[in-house]
């Protein structure tokens, strides 16, 4: 790797600093693994790479909150029809079929996923992988850090989990349940073996069981002493049609459920959250839980549009999520970023608090990612921060008319093609179409051929 790399006259530098600020016309020094230096006429150190920025537009890297990996081999089909049916009919259709997959499936799709993701601009990546088919083995999460490894890639794994069998009311085939014990006794294992802590980590790891309509209360208990004991983040779908399942079950909704719990607080996020009500909003506020907005299924379910104008209002900290393939079918958090605003623009008129600016949601995909997963030193491009970024290159007529706001260009805009070029921790991971160093084609055939072998065969 290149210690030095030079972006000689960036068209626009957008920071997402404090201020909002954007250079314009200036240089961007990135020396080992930070920004060094952003200004005009910067001297390339000795050995340096210098790249003519002319007329790209420079952002920090996208920041994906919510994911599945696994559903990539999974998406495109039509049958699973979500205008159909509720969450919960959907997920007893598609869960037997992702009890099929393999370890090697796991390995595969997670390059598909995590591939897909920084051709799109993403420089770190949370997957929720909470399938354990029994045939598969425990090792898919030490997979999938071979995968983020392999392509250079951020990534924090979520070890999800599911312990409730069908017969007392989840949605779970019973090969893909395990017990409480082995749940939180393989969070641990991972935490000891990937979990680094320090600045620039590359590999983290939280502690997410999947839902709390498909695990024993006794889960999450469990989940959170491990959790504040180890001192890592926690994590699960909550408000994503569950919310009255879990009253009858409990005599309470999921919000204040997990709140009794302590499954709550700036060492929590939760999925999805699209059918809460305004108490539930002002706790999550109060005691700092953390949200991951995935538009794209909002638009398949139809029932509810998640509320970001009262979250916002109210000061809940808000990212983005492109959620799993099999419910969004792309893995393109920048594409969330102009659908997530664009939704909430379809139903601006019925609602109390305005909509957020549309570089805000650009804010919540890079700052708003950051905060959610408690990385102070990723989300932002300034001195002494990751240098974690990706650049388009706006001299095209797709851009004409746009480049006064390039902050505002996702949202309002949005972009079509993969970025020109992805760099992760001073790395360039992606660059002129191709992945450096890696055979593209070949990657995408031997993830199709264990599609057809598993899940068409």
């Amino acid at each position: 790797m290149t210690e030095h790399t030079l972006f000689r006259d960036c068209a626009a530098i957008v920071t997402m600093d404090d201020a909002g600020t954007i250079h314009r016309n200036k240089d961007l020094l990135v020396s080992g693994k930070s920004v060094a230096q952003i200004g005009e006429g910067i001297v390339a150190p000795a050995g340096a790479e210098i790249v003519d920025a002319t007329g790209w537009f420079v952002y920090p890297g996208l920041i994906n909150t919510h994911h599945h990996f696994f559903q990539c081999f999974i998406r495109n089909n039509a049958h699973l029809d979500w205008t159909k049916l509720s969450v919960i009919e959907w997920l007893d259709l598609i869960y037997p079929i992702f009890s099929k997959l393999d370890e090697e499936c796991f390995y595969h799709s997670s390059v598909v996923g995590m591939g897909e993701l920084i051709k799109s601009g993403c420089t770190t990546a949370f997957d929720h992988q909470y399938n354990f088919p029994r045939h598969a083995g425990k090792n898919i999460v030490d997979r999938q850090f071979e995968a983020a490894q392999f392509l250079g890639m951020r990534f924090h794994a979520g070890r999800g989990g599911n312990t409730l069998p069908k017969s007392e009311g989840s949605t779970i085939p019973d090969e893909m349940r395990e017990t409480t014990d082995e749940f939180i006794s393989d969070c641990e294992r991972l935490i000891d073996s990937y979990h680094d802590a320090s600045e620039f980590s590359m590999a983290q790891v939280a502690v997410a069981p999947c839902q709390p309509v498909n695990c024993y209360r006794e889960t999450f208990v469990e989940s959170v002493a491990l959790a504040r004991d180890k001192g890592v983040l926690m994590h699960s779908h909550v408000g994503e049609g569950e919310s009255e399942v879990i009253k009858a079950r409990y005599g309470m909704r999921t919000v204040d459920w997990c709140e009794e719990l302590g499954f709550a607080g700036p060492d929590a996020w939760y999925a999805h959250c699209w059918e809460l009500a305004s108490d539930e909003i002002a706790k999550m506020a109060a005691s700092g839980t953390g949200v991951a907005h995935c538009p794209e299924p909002v638009y398949l379910v139809g029932a509810e549009v998640t509320p970001i104008p009262e979250m916002a209002a109210r000061g809940v900290r808000i990212s983005l999520g492109a959620d799993g393939a099999a419910s969004n079918d792309n893995s393109n958090l920048m594409h969330c970023i102009h659908s997530g605003y664009m939704l909430q623009a379809l139903v601006a008129n019925t609602r109390q608090h305005p909509v957020p600016t549309p570089a805000e949601f650009l804010r919540y995909a890079t700052r708003g990612g950051a905060d959610v997963l408690n990385r102070n030193d990723l989300g932002s491009l300034e001195v002494g921060k990751a240098a974690d970024l990706f650049a388009i290159d706006t001299r095209a007529v797709e851009y004409v008319g746009t480049r006064h706001d390039p902050a505002s260009f996702f949202a309002k805009v949005g972009h079509f093609r993969p970025v020109d070029l992805t760099m992760i921790n001073g790395r360039v991971v992606w660059r002129d179409g191709e992945f450096p160093g890696l055979d593209e084609q070949r990657l995408a055939a031997q993830a199709e051929a264990h599609v057809e072998r598993v899940v068409y065969s």
